[in-house]
């Protein structure tokens, strides 16, 4: 199976040039069943990954382009009037797919990124008194620009928390640029072929679950949770329980894409940034004095004993 994880990323990287930490948290979160919040500048092949992924898996897609004038109702859908048959028909929304691509999605109010949790969060879509299961599998990739503040929305606690991870997307090395411009300019990108089919990666996902964990790194990853609690004057809050399931599943997956049969601390490590980076608030004296969440969780998982 490694062998066919191996392919897939190659043929992935017939559309995206580097950016490999972005596709291994997009496999490992199509893997655990988790959402991702991609957090970058525009031009920084979000959207051509994510088109890439589902192509090369055979996964239905869909993109959101999130304004401000966006409603609940065009992303879950809503019930419309048939004059022919005095009937109300239930008219499907774009989130009825197996790879959902929401953009830019701080640019709409709460409300309709509320829309957006019982998805996540249920694996289903309420529409007027009827609720649908949504395929499988389902991820959301979110998006945010981090240099635009004006006309954006914070997302509240309870949608980040369930994201899964929150990649940060850099930009790529002047080789891989130069890469990129030569593609480009002379059109010569190759086509995606099928990898790996719905079957496989539920395989894959039942392999990964299966993947053995120590008693001892369990603890490690509560005590990690649990430092990000204590009180402290650079943190106004600390990761809920539901990141220590996070954790746990990303670094199984995080194991099993380096071909180990058995989680170690590293992988815990690896995976701690992301799955934590989004669920620590900062206090106002943190940010006071421009302290990032990276290097306050730095502080922090520095304090906790490795096993």
């Amino acid at each position: 199976m490694q062998n066919r994880i191996k392919a897939l990323k190659k043929e992935i990287s017939k559309a995206v040039v580097g950016q490999e930490e972005m596709v291994d948290g997009l496999l490992i979160g199509l893997f655990c069943e988790g959402h991702i919040l991609v957090e970058g500048v525009p031009g920084l092949a979000k959207t051509t990954t994510v088109k890439a992924l589902s192509t090369a898996l055979d996964l239905k897609f869909k993109r959101i382009q999130f304004t401000p004038d966006l409603l609940p109702s065009d992303i879950i859908g809503a019930e419309i009037y048939d004059p022919k048959s005095s009937s109300f028909k239930i008219k499907k929304g774009a989130i009825f797919t197996q790879l959902l691509l929401a953009d830019e999605i701080n640019r709409s109010p709460s409300k309709v990124q509320s829309a957006l949790l019982e998805a996540m969060q249920e694996r289903q879509v309420t529409i007027g008194a009827e609720s649908f299961e949504l395929p499988r599998p389902f991820m959301v990739m979110a998006t945010q620009n981090p240099l635009e503040q004006e006309g954006v929305y914070r997302l509240p606690e309870a949608q980040l928390d369930r994201f899964m991870m929150k990649l940060r997307v850099e930009h790529n090395s002047e080789e891989d640029e130069l890469e990129i411009m030569r593609r480009i300019a002379t059109k010569s990108s190759e086509s995606i072929s099928i990898m790996l089919s719905v079957d496989e990666l539920e395989a894959i996902s039942s392999e990964i679950h299966k993947l053995h964990i120590d008693a001892e790194v369990e603890k490690f990853i509560v005590k990690l949770i649990r430092a990000t609690r204590e009180e402290s004057e650079q943190v106004r809050y600390g990761a809920s329980p539901r990141a220590s399931i996070d954790l746990y599943k990303a670094a199984k997956a995080h194991a099993f894409l380096a071909g180990k049969t058995f989680v170690t601390p590293v992988d815990i490590l690896a995976m701690a940034y992301p799955v934590l980076r989004h669920r620590v608030g900062l206090s106002y004296e943190a940010r006071a004095k421009g302290l990032s969440v990276d290097a306050v969780l730095k502080s922090i998982i520095e304090r906790v004993e490795i096993p």
